[in-house]
This record gives structure tokens, C-alpha cells and sequence, in this order.
């Protein structure tokens, strides 16, 4: 039983794994072939540092995914604070679920719907474009925003609600007792919901086509135009460095985790 659990284990890696191991193999192939590997070499990471349009597509993504990241961090973090103070079940069960509802949604009915959101308030407004940076920034940190509430409320309901009674006992106003009591407990949470709302922002297509304005192209539009004629191997270098980094982002994700993990049972002991 343990043999078949292991293989089967083993072949649910493979078919994961396997399409990043080719493309990761092939960033570095000689020629265009997709089949035999010629040889290994940098040229198609040397013309992605020639193609403008497509360095400029990411660093719009990487402008939107901080600005997406930072915005619902701080806006998630305070919105969980005030969901966990919440004494009503009922209240709080009711938000719970409206947090849930973005996640839920599918992507393209909640980029449809901010799109025309966004459509009527800029002509109720007479503004000449209703879409631009600006509102595919606000996309982003409404589908962001609950990831990051998700990860901040365990990390609360974990801390000791004695902490920051005491921090007020010694002499804090409510506002330091939260910097300096809670807010280094809850740490891990926000970090971790930092990065899963990069990742996120970072990857997003479907909202992002919706709400984008002209002049304003993200990479993974930039990759979709691009399937209408031919995708490059320079796409598969690109593609090669963000899997490299977000697998770094995923490592102090993990090892956060683990260090508070540690902690708890320290303070448990």
C-alpha cells in the first residue's frame, strides 16, 4: 500500500513538474525547436534584454503587483484587526462570507462586472477614459484584499487576547499596544499574505484584460497578444526567471511560517 502511495505520489509530481522542467531545459536550448536541444546557451536571455516592449510589460506588472501587494496588505491587516474585535457571531459571520464571495467568483464575471462598474462611474463623472492604470490597480486589491484577511485572522486568533490588554495595563494607548504587542505576533500572517497578493497581482490576466487601459499593458497581456502570432523562446527565459522567483518568494513564505510554528511551541513549553 505505502509502494502504490508513493508511485502514485510520484506520477502526480511528474505531470506537475514536468512542463517547468521542459520550459526551464529549453530557455537555454540554442535554436527555436521545441523537440531537440541543439545545445545550451544565454541568447534568448540576451534578446529578452533587447526586447523593449516586452521589459516594459514587466515592469508595468511589477509597478501594479507592489502597488496591489502594499495597498491590500495594510487595507487587509486593518479589516482583519476589525473583523476579529467583532463580538457579534452574526456580524462576523456575515463578513466572512463577503470575503469569501471575491475568491469564489469566478475571474471573469468579477472582471466583467468592475469593468462596468468602472465604465459608469467615468461616464456619470464625463471623464474622457473610464479605464486606466488606475483602475486595474483597484481590480487588483479587490481580489487581493481577501487573501491577505485570510492570512491575518489565524495569526489573531492565535495571539494570546491578553497581550494587548497588558500593553495597555503598562501604559500604551490602543494604537501602540497594536504596534508593539500585536502586530509583532501577526507578522508571519502579513508577510504571508504580502506575498500570495503579489503572486496573485503578478499572475492575474482575466481581470487585468477587462480593466486595463490603453497605453497600459501587463505581461501576461503582452504573452496573450503574442500567441496570435508566435511565442518565442525568449518568453520561456522570462518565463524561467519569474518561476526562480516566485519559488523564492514561496521559500521565506514557508520558512516564516515555520520560524512562528517554533515559536508558538516554544512560548507552549
Amino acid at each position: 500500500m505505502k509502494r502504490a502511495s508513493r508511485i502514485y505520489t510520484a506520477l502526480i509530481m511528474l505531470f506537475l513538474f514536468a512542463p517547468i522542467v521542459i520550459l526551464l531545459i529549453f530557455s537555454f536550448n540554442e535554436t527555436k525547436s521545441l523537440s531537440v536541444f541543439s545545445g545550451f546557451s544565454l541568447k534568448w536571455y540576451r534578446e529578452l534584454l533587447r526586447d523593449r516592449d516586452t521589459l516594459g510589460a514587466v515592469r508595468n506588472t511589477l509597478v501594479l503587483a507592489v502597488s496591489a501587494s502594499l495597498i491590500s496588505t495594510v487595507m487587509g491587516t486593518a479589516a482583519a484587526v476589525g473583523m476579529h474585535k467583532l463580538r457579534s457571531k452574526w456580524y462576523r459571520a456575515a463578513l466572512d462570507t463577503v470575503t469569501n464571495i471575491p475568491m469564489i467568483n469566478p475571474d471573469i464575471i468579477t472582471g466583467i462586472s468592475l469593468m462596468l462598474m468602472f465604465v459608469f462611474v467615468g461616464r456619470f463623472f464625463g471623464l474622457a477614459t473610464s479605464l486606466s492604470f488606475w483602475t486595474m490597480l483597484l481590480a487588483h486589491i479587490t481580489f487581493c484584499l481577501p487573501y491577505v484577511i485570510l492570512q491575518v485572522l489565524p495569526k489573531l486568533r492565535q495571539m494570546d487576547p491578553a497581550l494587548p490588554e497588558a500593553a495597555r495595563d503598562l501604559g500604551c494607548t490602543p494604537l501602540q499596544a497594536f504596534f508593539k504587542a500585536e502586530l509583532p505576533e501577526i507578522m508571519p500572517g502579513i508577510v504571508t499574505g504580502l506575498i500570495m497578493a503579489f503572486t496573485l497581482s503578478l499572475d492575474d490576466f482575466v481581470i487585468s484584460y477587462f480593466t486595463q487601459g490603453n497605453g497600459f499593458q501587463t505581461l501576461p497581456i503582452r504573452i496573450y497578444s503574442m500567441t496570435k502570432k508566435t511565442v518565442t523562446p525568449k518568453m520561456y527565459a522570462l518565463a524561467t526567471i519569474i518561476f526562480f522567483v516566485i519559488l523564492t518568494l514561496l521559500l521565506i513564505s514557508n520558512l516564516t511560517d515555520q520560524d512562528d510554528g517554533e515559536k508558538h511551541k516554544a512560548k507552549k513549553n
